[in-house]
C-alpha cells in the first residue's frame, strides 16, 4: 500500500504532498523534511529504493524515488508493494503531467495544484494503485477539464445577464413582461446606469 506521495524540489520545499495515513500537520512536515534529507543525500549512480525514515515507518517500508530535473519523486509505500512497479507507476505520473502540462515544470505544479491531485486521483486513491494507462487518464482528465469548462459558463451567466441588462439601452424600465402566458410585473427599481 502506498502511504504517501511526496514531490519536492531540490531545495526540500514540497510542490505536492498526499497522504494516505492519518499524520497530524507537525508530523507530515517532519516526513517531508526526514524523507529529502534521506533522499537528496544519496548519488545518482545508486538505486532508487531505500529504508523509510523513522517517521514513516521505519524498515517495514520503503522509499521509492525519481529525480528529474528540479523535482524528487517520493513514494513511500509498505513491503507488500514492488519496487519496479511503483517505478513503473513514476514514470506514468511524470509522463501524464508531461503529457498534460505540455514540458511539465515546477511552475505547473504550483500554479496548477488542483489538476495534478486531479491526475493523482486517477492514478491512486486511497493508497491503492486504479489506474496505469496513461492513455486512459489523460482521457479522464480531459473530460474533467471540459465538464470544469461547461460549469464556468453556468457559473458566469448571471453575471452576464446582468451585463446584458445593463447594456440594453431602453428607454424606460419595463412595467409588464410578457413571455407567452406568463406576465411579469417588474417592481420599481433604481435605475440601471
Amino acid at each position: 500500500m502506498i502511504k504517501a506521495i511526496l514531490i519536492f524540489n531540490n531545495h526540500g520545499k514540497p510542490r505536492l504532498s498526499k497522504f494516505y495515513q492519518p499524520y497530524s500537520e507537525d508530523t507530515q512536515q517532519q516526513i517531508i523534511r526526514e524523507t529529502f534529507h534521506l533522499v537528496s543525500k544519496r548519488d545518482e549512480n545508486v538505486c532508487n529504493f531505500l529504508e523509510g525514515g523513522l517517521l514513516i515507518g521505519g524498515s517495514d517500508n520503503k522509499l521509492i524515488y525519481r529525480h528529474y530535473a528540479t523535482l524528487y519523486f517520493v513514494f513511500c509505500v509498505d513491503s507488500s508493494e514492488s519496487e519496479l512497479g511503483i517505478l513503473d507507476l513514476i514514470q506514468v505520473f511524470v509522463e501524464t503531467l508531461d503529457k498534460c502540462f505540455e514540458n511539465v515544470c515546477e511552475l505547473d505544479l504550483i500554479f496548477h495544484v488542483d489538476k495534478v491531485h486531479n491526475i493523482l486521483a486517477e492514478m491512486v486513491m486511497g493508497g491503492m494503485v486504479l489506474e496505469t494507462n496513461m492513455n486512459e487518464i489523460v482521457t479522464q482528465i480531459d473530460a474533467q477539464n471540459k465538464l470544469e469548462k461547461s460549469e464556468a459558463g453556468l457559473a458566469g451567466a448571471p453575471a452576464r445577464a446582468v451585463s446584458a441588462v445593463k447594456s440594453m439601452n431602453l428607454p424606460e424600465i419595463p412595467r409588464n413582461i410578457n413571455i407567452g402566458d406568463i406576465s411579469i410585473k417588474v417592481p420599481n427599481l433604481p435605475s440601471f446606469k
